[in-house]
């Protein structure tokens, strides 16, 4: 059973965790995710272009990109649209069948995390960090998102997509998901960030009913309906219209009519 400060979204589970919890935590990861069918690249299909573009990259400078990290990007392909301008791209990732040689021109360079979630690189370092769907895998967020800002460079860009809503009861098994993925619930990010030197340029609720949608779309196509522009668009409305609904660990159908992950780009002070 999960505790009532979890389900209410009042603490983020293993935020408090020992080393020890948190090295038992991360050998359950390590190849979870890859584990569930992302390792096969052939069959595998990035899907979140328009999501962001509409919502991170839009808001960056048009400008080169010196050094730019990717933690937990795994094949990299979420920098296929700003690949010309990145001059060096690193990527930490877990796992070892979740990598590429190249991202069109970019020979990427792989490094394993460390168990504790220090950052092996030097402070303001990178113009731009992306943290896509990877911080609900790992248990001490806060500690994680303060080196992900340490890591950026004074006005460097941090942009960030992770969901709000805890995916059900991560103490049982299920489907599709890792052993301990859990969402991050918004007010405690929203708490965290103010503690960050990082300003806040962008939040934007998203996936709002889009697994239920996507559930009635794939019968008529097999290009997931998140993959397009005029989707994400009219997804930005539905979130806005239905954000006053969003609950951490719903109980009621009605309280699924929600969004349920936000996307943040962050500019470091």
């Amino acid at each position: 059973m999960l505790e009532e400060k979890y389900k209410s979204g009042a603490a983020i589970y293993g935020d408090d965790f020992t080393i020890s919890q948190i090295q038992e935590w991360y050998e359950q990861e390590e190849e979870a995710y890859a584990d569930l069918g992302s390792k096969d690249s052939e069959k595998y299909a990035y899907g979140y272009h328009q999501l962001n573009l509409q919502h991170g990259f839009r808001y960056l400078p048009d400008t080169a990109l010196e050094n730019v990290l990717g933690l937990g990007a795994a094949w990299g392909h979420e920098f296929f649209p700003i690949a010309d301008r990145i001059t060096n791209l690193h990527i930490i990732e877990p796992s070892e069948n979740l990598r590429s040689e190249k991202i069109k021109n970019l020979t990427p360079i792989y490094k394993k995390p460390s168990i504790e979630g220090a950052i092996d690189y030097p402070s303001d370092y990178f113009d731009l960090v992306t943290c896509f769907g990877t911080i609900h895998h790992i248990p001490n967020v806060s500690f994680v998102l303060s080196e992900l800002c340490r890591v950026a460079k004074p006005g460097g860009y941090i942009l960030l997509r992770e969901p709000v809503v805890s995916m059900g009861d991560w103490t049982k098994r299920r489907a599709g998901l890792t052993k301990n993925e859990r969402g991050i619930p918004l007010n405690k990010l929203q708490s965290i960030f103010k503690e960050l030197d990082v300003e806040i340029v962008h939040e934007g609720l998203c996936f709002c009913m889009t697994p239920f949608l996507q559930r009635i779309w794939k019968k008529f196509s097999s290009t997931p309906i998140y993959s397009y522009k005029s989707y994400i668009l009219f997804d930005k409305w539905l979130s806005k219209l239905f954000a006053n609904n969003l609950h951490y660990h719903a109980t009621k159908k009605s309280e699924r009519i929600a969004p349920q992950s936000v996307y943040y780009v962050l500019r470091k002070k």
